[in-house]
Order: structure tokens, then sequence, then C-alpha cells
């Protein structure tokens, strides 16, 4: 089967008749969809899909060495780290792209037909992995999933965490001990669309990533007195909203000034009436930097903002870490097999691959280009030509890992 026509299975699910836009949150209509999807054409294709505790599949072609998690034991199990892992995520942030994580699926088992076209016999086992809940979208965590399966995150630590209707993890997926499936994997290989416009500068369809960007995302809880809109002087407020507003703005300038990355993206006001000054203000920061030191550095320049802009506010400020991942270099080694020939760019986006590098599992990604050079977002896109370049850079890597 051809990218396109798989692709074209996928452009309709959770997309928004309105925006254009995708809301596939985990463990939600859109999302189960697709997985539901993914084990269709896996089927097609003789493929042993298998799911961890946490939502986490993964679909094994060649000599399959798979945990059997319905028996609770190992059923030919390599410990050797033989085996090689591709795939990437289905689910989306809200209102997002179409590519971002999808891609990488897709042309995993695009990857796959196109080897079995060439008479590829794998040597070692392949993988097609879907990470669940890769955005955080809606338990606020990113990459959650390869987190719990890396065994980096505890699943104690998150079983606990609430989406914005109040239902919590736990509710919506088994959870507990992580099965060792990932043991088996001694390399990773995840295609997604870049997010931004390196490839277009460059000129060309697909490159390669040298590593991430320090990234995280800091709560804001800013608490002050609701009061009267109309009646109430304006020396005499207590007004969070003034707090956040000016940290927002302290953020950006800081983030421009040091060439990093700063961005509140998401508010939730109580009372939030239109004539009542607010009681309290929650808002997110998702910082980015190019260094530890430089992440670390603009985060307290916002918080000490903040901090002195509550003051004068007569508001009180609270910031918690909520998820913080340092620098992550991918496999140069690696990289160079997966990459040859190809430009080589780090990206300021996380992703799965860095959460398993990062967990001792060589991983390398390949980009395919954006040319709109926007992503979360339904202005996401990538040329169907440019990912079937995508889709031969990935066969051409996964065969020789493979053989």
């Amino acid at each position: 089967m051809t990218f396109e026509s798989l692709w074209g299975d996928l452009a309709p699910i959770g997309r928004s008749a309105s925006t254009g836009g995708y809301d596939r949150l985990p463990w939600a209509s859109a999302e189960l969809e697709l997985r539901a999807w993914f084990r269709q054409e896996a089927a097609a294709r003789e493929l042993a899909v298998e799911e961890d505790p946490f939502g986490n599949l993964v679909a094994w072609w060649g000599a399959a060495t798979s945990y059997d998690s319905h028996r609770g034991g190992r059923e030919s199990y390599d410990v050797r780290r033989d085996a090689v892992l591709t795939g990437s995520h289905l689910d989306s942030v809200r209102d997002g792209g179409a590519y971002d994580g999808p891609l990488g699926v897709v042309s995993a088992l695009a990857a796959i037909d196109l080897m079995r076209e060439r008479g590829v016999r794998p040597q070692r086992p392949l993988g097609v992995g879907v990470f669940v809940e890769e955005e955080g979208s809606r338990f606020g965590l990113a990459c959650l999933g390869s987190r719990l399966a890396t065994g980096t995150t505890r699943w104690d630590d998150v079983r606990d965490l609430a989406d914005r209707d109040g239902l919590r993890l736990g509710d919506v997926v088994a959870g507990g001990a992580a099965t060792p499936w990932l043991e088996q994997v001694g390399l990773f290989v995840e295609l997604h669309v870049e997010q931004g416009r390196a490839l277009v500068d460059l000129d060309v369809p697909v490159g390669v990533a040298s590593g991430i960007w320090p990234h995280g995302r800091w709560r804001y809880d800013v608490t002050g007195r609701s009061d009267h809109a109309g009646t109430t002087r304006m020396e005499d407020r207590a007004d969070p909203m003034l707090t956040y507003a000016t940290t927002a703005l302290a953020a950006n300038k800081q983030a421009r000034l040091s060439g990093q990355r700063a961005t509140f993206g998401r508010i939730d006001v109580t009372p939030n009436g239109t004539n009542a000054v607010p009681s309290r203000v929650v808002a997110w920061l998702d910082a980015r930097a190019d260094t530890d030191a430089a992440l670390a550095d603009l985060v307290a320049a916002v918080e000490t903002q903040a901090a002195e802009r509550a003051e004068r506010d007569g508001t009180r400020l609270e910031v918690t870490a909520e998820s913080v991942t340092g620098a992550v270099a991918f496999d140069a080694s690696l990289a160079e097999v997966v990459g040859t020939g190809l430009p080589v760019l780090p990206t300021q986006a996380g992703h799965d691959a860095g959460i398993l590098q990062a967990a001792g599992i060589p991983s390398a990604m390949l980009f395919v280009r954006n040319p709109t050079g926007v992503s979360h977002s339904p202005e996401e896109f990538a040329e169907t030509a440019d990912c079937e370049a995508g889709v031969e850079a990935l066969a051409s890597a996964l065969e020789g890992l493979l053989t």
C-alpha cells in the first residue's frame, strides 16, 4: 500500500469542520479510532501487536521477541537489545496539525511495505511503536507514554494526574508495573514532520536531527482578591490578572533578549466573570533554550520579575515545575548511518526519541520538510512528494540496520 493511500485513511479522523485542525486527545474517541486503525494495518501486514499497561503499542516484524503481557511471562524474549524500533505517536495538541506524530507511524508502515517490495529479510526484529500522550495535551506531562515505558517516570507518581474535566489518568488506563518490552530494543529511529523552516531554507525534503533543546513546563498560581469591576478603585485591588499579564510580557522580553523561547499558552481564571476582578489566575509557562544553563537562567529571570510584580500588586505567587527535560544529543554514529548525506539540524521540540536516548537507547530522528514552517496548528503541512522521500530515507536506513 502506498503512503498516499495510508495517509488518506487518517485524514478525516479527529478533524474539526470549523477550523480544519485536529483534536486527537489520548484515550478520547478520535485517538482510539486511530489506535484501532493501527491494529488493523498491523494485522494486514501480519505484524504481532502488543500493548503495555500504559497504552503504548508496538507491532513487530521479523523475528519478534515480544513480552507476553496477557500471560505475564516471557515468550522467546531476547535481552541482547538487538531489535530496532521506529514509529512515533498518534495524539495531537488541541486544534493541532495532521502531521505531528501520525506522519512517523504511517511512514513506518509504508517503509515496511517498501522493504518487502525490495525483498528485504530482516536479520533482527523491527518494531513499529505508537507512544501514547506524547503531546501532554490531556494530562499535562509530555512524552508520558515513553517516560513510563522507559521507567524514567513511575506510574505511582502520575496515576492521579487529572485532565480538565477532573478525570484521572488511572481512570482511563490500567497502569501498573512496566512490561520490559523496551529492554530488547537496541536502536530507535523516529521520523517526524519538521516544526520549523530549516529545511525550507535549505531547499531539501529530509534532514536528520542532532539533538533536542532542554525544555519544560512551569505552572504559575497567582492568587488575589475577587471584587466588583465597577465599584472597586484601581488602587484598592489585588488583581492576579495584572501580575499574570506583566509576567507574560516579561517572559516574552527575556526570551527575545537571550535568543531562547518562552510561551504562556494556557490560562485558567477564577471566577472568570466579565464584571469581576479575578481571585485567581493559573497560567502555564513553556520555556526552551539552547543549553541547560540558559534554560535555568531564563526561567529564573521570569520568576523573579513575576515575584516582584506580585509584591507590587498585593497578590501571592507560587511556581511549580511540572516537567523539565534536559538537553539531549542524539547518538552521533547512528545519526550518521540514518542521515547519510542529509543536512543536520537541532530541534527545539520535545520528542519520544529524546526520552529513549536519555534512557540509554541510541536514537535518531529524520525530519520531513514543512513548507509552512508552522506546527501545532491546522496550517502544519507536508507535500506528498516530501513524505514519500521521507519514507524512502526511513526504509533505506532501516534496511541497513536490519540486515
